[in-house]
């Protein structure tokens, strides 16, 4: 059947003859305001609907389906209230029984008729539904014939509209669906297998059987794979195709004098990162690279070696990392190695100081020493993104912590390259510095450079999400740790085994240990609402609600302070300064130490609550111990209300490898949800499931890298339809203006 003449894929919906005004409504309330959108409104899932049956003919054991009408209700109060219905037709009786839905009294009355699924039980020699599926018909006379056997499309629905009301809606719009436009040319879609768009669209609606839900699923699962990985390959292709980027010199005296500043000998792994990082800095086409590696893996290290490259050559380098903490521990770590060097070193942050006067006038003068290419290396946070913030010649930008900052903060950061040939000059006729010969001739032409752009994560990613989300990055992996990290032992306990952890925290303290102590929240007050249900819920912990307890009662004598995102910058440096110099015993804190936090001598993580954070979290909280020589302890505190809390805490007690657990994590959460794929700006996925269109994303894939390659602007014939999707999926957050 054909669409109808008079109705277009954007007619309003309250003008589609069948549906009324209040659907109408509901439907906008739900998001669809015209029937294209409608259509676009899919199913979360199909379930079969059993053909009906006399209720006199249900079979107990078996999946049954039947009509009646509601002779009688009742609600049963108990430990397990529950709502009962006896059902009747001409042959028969048939009890549901409904658990813990006491509200369906509301909704289900005598005289009402109904259809309901279910698996047949008996009960009192009758026959019994528990907790069936129900939808209410219309008035004796009115309702539809008897459902045979079919897949049903279930849709997100809301207390004003339910599921079946939404498939009454798509089906008065569904004829036309054959107006929708299919933006893949139809040898390309025989090739794959692949339904055309309208028949996709129609088949998810409303399909014959498994076999085309599964079809139509497949289609618009590669649909939102294809553009996304096509988006990810134009962009690629931009960054590689517009402008150039300082060619960084390489040579073996420059190699020499980068290592003599680092304080271990690097490892094989971070060998081979370094030369595919140098191979990159060498040319004059900007890089783009991800180094990833499990917590103190020595990505840092590998970072300084490209960011002293730069300064060989003649130019500037910044590291942007996204808290104030995390800045502070770079500038402090990079610092101590070029100590005595004549490299110059600033950190900039937010503040520029505590909010302080004279922070102020530091901010000042960093950025005009900045601008006029005094300073060789910034590290700093969003900050360094600020309009004010100015280069000479910017060569190398780091972005630590990479998940934490959207593509539009790299590419803000990658604008800052743009420096003027003048100052490249200027610089490159001072001092060459660790072995350099200034500025190298091809590093700006016309005055106009891009610099070269490294991400660091020590939240190892899955293959899975850096084929998807990282697809416009060169990957380089740091595998194993450096000689000397020990092992981190794990142990989760329940809340009514806190006091034994904080006895046998104590002796190790008194033994000359350090510890960290995290909590979910720095002010009591934060406590509320509490964690879990019923008699047995326990208040949320924070900050200074443990730290008083501890030192009340354990921990009572030892020497005890706080650390949160709240404190000013310098106090938080303070407060560092004395735990690293071993004044302080445990250091009770927020998540604020999750990352760059290094102290050799602190070996025991406790952490309150631990069903609250995330996998990714609690291991970079574990990898803050195991630095030094002492044998590392990690405790997890917690009581899971879910069983995605529990499992994490199963699998940080199974294992330490980080990679293990970026699958597990990506397992158990899924893809949206995993290294803040919706805070990076990235629309979530409709219909592709991650990691289980692993095969078809690979597919989507090899097809946006050819097709990017053919057609890199995508302005060749009929290729107008997926240009404007993809505008429209993922022009904003991918910065597509230009490209596609």
């Amino acid at each position: 059947m054909s669409a109808r003449a008079d109705i277009t894929l954007t007619t309003p919906l309250a003008e589609v003859p069948g549906i009324t005004p209040r659907v109408a409504e509901a439907l906008r309330d739900l998001g669809p305001r015209n029937v294209g959108q409608l259509l676009a409104y899919l199913p979360a899932r199909h379930e079969r609907l059993e053909a009906e049956s006399p209720i006199a003919d249900l079979v107990p054991g078996r999946i049954g389906s039947a009509r009646g009408t509601v002779s009688a209700t009742r609600v049963v109060r108990g430990r397990a209230p529950r709502f009962e219905v006896v059902l009747i037709d001409d042959t028969g009786r048939l009890d549901l029984v409904f658990f813990n839905q006491a509200y369906l009294r509301d909704k289900i009355h005598p005289g009402d008729r109904l259809r309901v699924q279910g698996k047949v039980g008996r009960r009192a020699g009758g026959a019994q539904l528990a907790n069936p599926k129900w939808e209410r018909l219309p008035a004796e006379g009115d309702e539809p014939a008897a459902s045979e056997e079919r897949l049903r499309p279930v849709y997100p629905a809301s207390e004003a509209l339910g599921s079946p009301a939404i498939e009454k809606a798509v089906a008065r719009v569904l004829p036309a669906a054959d107006l929708i436009e299919d933006h893949l040319p139809e040898p390309f879609r025989t090739e794959r297998q692949m339904p055309a768009l309208s028949r996709a669209y129609r088949m998810i609606h409303a399909p014959a059987d498994e076999a085309e839900a599964a079809a139509a699923r497949r289609r618009l699962a590669y649909d939102e794979l294809l553009l996304l990985q096509l988006g990810l390959a134009l962009k690629r292709r931009e960054r590689g195709g517009a402008g150039t980027a300082p060619a960084l010199r390489w040579t073996e005296q420059i190699d020499r004098h980068i290592r003599a500043r680092m304080p271990f000998t690097l490892t094989p792994a971070q060998d081979e990162v370094v030369r595919e990082v140098a191979a990159d800095l060498s040319r004059d086409t900007p890089a783009n690279r991800l180094i990833q590696g499990d917590v103190g893996s020595g990505k840092t290290a590998v970072a300084v070696y490209a960011m002293l490259m730069a300064v060989a050559s003649g130019h500037q380098a910044a590291l942007m990392a996204p808290t104030e903490l995390l800045a502070e521990q770079h500038a402090q770590s990079i610092g101590a190695m070029l100590k005595g060097s004549d490299v110059r070193l600033a950190l900039l942050t937010g503040a520029g100081g505590g909010g302080s006067a004279g922070g102020e006038t530091r901010r000042r003068e960093v950025l005009e020493a900045l601008a006029a290419g005094e300073i060789d290396v910034v590290i700093g946070t969003h900050a360094i993104l600020t309009e004010g913030v100015r280069f000479a010649s910017l060569a190398v930008a780091v972005i630590d912590e990479q998940h934490r900052f959207g593509v539009h903060q790299r590419s803000r950061l990658r604008a800052k390259g743009v420096g003027s040939t003048e100052a490249t000059a200027r610089r490159g006729a001072a001092q060459g510095r660790l072995g350099g010969a200034g500025a190298d001739p091809r590093a700006a032409v016309g005055g106009h450079t891009s610099p070269h752009m490294l991400v660091m994560t020590a939240t190892p990613i899955p293959r899975t999400l850096a084929m998807t989300l990282f697809g416009d990055l060169d990957v380089s992996t740091i595998t194993g740790l450096p000689p000397g990290r020990k092992p981190v032992k794990t142990r989760v306990v329940g809340p009514d085994a806190a006091s034994e952890v904080y006895v046998w925290l104590a002796k190790q303290l008194r033994g000359g240990a350090q510890a960290y102590i995290v909590a979910p929240t720095i002010d009591p007050i934060e406590a509320s609402p509490p964690v879990g249900e019923g008699a047995g819920a326990v208040p949320l912990a924070s900050v200074r609600e443990v730290r008083e307890r501890l030192e009340r009662g354990p921990l009572a004598g030892l020497r005890l302070a706080e650390m949160h995102g709240q404190m000013r910058a310098d106090e938080r440096g303070e407060v560092m300064a004395r735990f690293r110099a071993g004044e302080i015993d445990a250091l009770v804190a927020t998540t604020v130490i999750e990352v760059g936090v290094d102290v050799p001598n602190a070996s025991v993580m406790v952490v309150e609550h631990a069903e609250r954070f995330g996998l990714a979290q609690l291991h970079q909280l574990r990898g803050r111990v195991g630095r030094g020589k002492r044998a590392s302890a990690c405790v997890l505190i917690g009581q899971a209300t879910t069983e995605d809390a529990a499992a994490r805490l199963r699998v940080m007690a199974q294992t330490s490898d980080g990679f293990q657990l970026a699958e597990k994590d990506l397992e158990i959460r899924g893809f949206g949800d995993v290294l803040g794929v919706r805070q990076s700006g990235m629309p979530p996925f409709r219909v592709a499931e991650l990691p289980r269109d692993l095969d078809l994303l690979a597919l989507a894939r090899r097809d946006a890298l050819a097709w990017a390659e053919r057609s890199p602007r995508l302005d060749g014939p009929g290729e107008g339809t997926i240009r404007r999707r993809l505008e429209k999926a993922h022009g904003q957050w991918l910065d597509l203006a230009g490209v596609a």
